[in-house]
């Protein structure tokens, strides 16, 4: 899932977390640490546990 910025990503990772699904949230390739909270962020979840993902975007 591809969000606008670093902040909503955290916003996304925290309410993952909270139902007990890790993500890990990744910058633009090739910004590096370079890469600022205004970039987009990609948000990836364990193949296995995607359904548990989708459902949790369901319910909102």
């Amino acid at each position: 899932m591809t969000v606008r910025n670093g902040f909503i990503a955290e916003t996304w990772r925290e309410l993952f977390a909270a139902e007990g699904l890790s993500v890990r949230v990744v910058p633009p390739v090739g910004y590096g640490e370079r890469a600022s909270l205004f970039d987009e962020r990609t948000l990836y979840v364990p193949t296995g546990k995607a359904h548990v993902a989708r459902e949790i975007l369901r319910k909102i």
